[in-house]
């Protein structure tokens, strides 16, 4: 199983919005998270980068 850390912006520590991503659904520009335990988080934005083969997401986030 792959799991990610998300991150606002940039990957640093105090930037992290959810670890052990399982699933990302988008829907314009509404993007939702989804951990491993099935616990969500909807945020506003667009997805700038993702690195599968370090488990990294980063989104521009509208809103946070």
């Amino acid at each position: 199983m792959c799991l990610a850390t998300a991150y606002k912006e940039k990957m640093e520590p105090d930037s992290v919005l959810l670890e052990y991503v399982s699933r990302i659904d988008v829907d314009g520009n509404t993007i939702t998270l989804t951990d491993v335990m099935g616990a969500t988080r909807v945020i506003e934005g667009s997805i700038k980068m993702v690195d599968l083969a370090n488990s990294k997401v980063v989104i521009n986030c509208l809103h946070e």
